[in-house]
């Protein structure tokens, strides 16, 4: 055999080599990129639907507890802010001041045995412990695919496309130190 054609099938199949590094690392960081997306958005739906449960709530307490009109009242205003928000941050901040006072409504209720024992509440409260045990699972999986993404454009070789792509790290869904303090239940 002619060197010159061995040559030439050595360069044919270093270079399908290389196409086909390419193409993989290129369809890892698309799969990676869209995961991040589709993660927040699996957020976005369960907050969507606390948002829309609200209301429930509200109508709930209100039969029970007519003078507790200022958690009713502040409970309104951030599921109307929730749903005006147009950032996910945004989202986020008035997610964790609903967690706050959904948090302040059924300590209030330990107060009231009228409403603890309303059948309505009860259910009430466990779809709500349902959908921040939901929310909770979302968020964490959330991170995990934005450590997924982070972790692969920084491996060669996709970190090449990463960089030709403009792909840059992407942060974490953290809560912040005021968000994770306590300060009781405040009447």
């Amino acid at each position: 055999m002619n060197s010159s054609i061995i040559s030439i099938i050595i360069i044919v199949i270093v270079g399908a080599i290389l196409i086909s590094i390419a193409i993989s690392s290129y369809n890892k960081l698309i799969m990676l990129k869209h995961n991040i997306d589709k993660a927040f958005a699996n957020i976005d739906v369960i907050l969507k639907q606390r948002a829309d449960e609200i209301p429930n709530l509200i109508n709930v307490v209100k039969e029970s507890m007519r003078y507790e009109e200022s958690v009713i009242i502040k409970l309104t205003e951030l599921r109307t802010n929730f749903l005006n928000a147009t950032t996910s941050s945004d989202k986020i901040v008035v997610s964790n001041e609903i967690d706050k006072t959904i948090k302040s409504i059924f300590s209030i209720s330990e107060n009231y045995p009228d409403l603890k024992a309303n059948q309505n509440f009860m259910l009430l409260q466990g779809r709500v412990s349902q959908m921040e045990d939901a929310i909770s699972d979302r968020r964490e999986y959330f991170n995990e695919s934005v450590t997924m993404y982070n972790i692969g454009i920084q491996e060669f070789p996709t970190l090449i496309f990463a960089k030709i792509l403009f792909y840059k790290q992407k942060p974490l869904l953290e809560i912040t130190e005021k968000e994770k303090k306590y300060d009781g239940i405040k009447f």
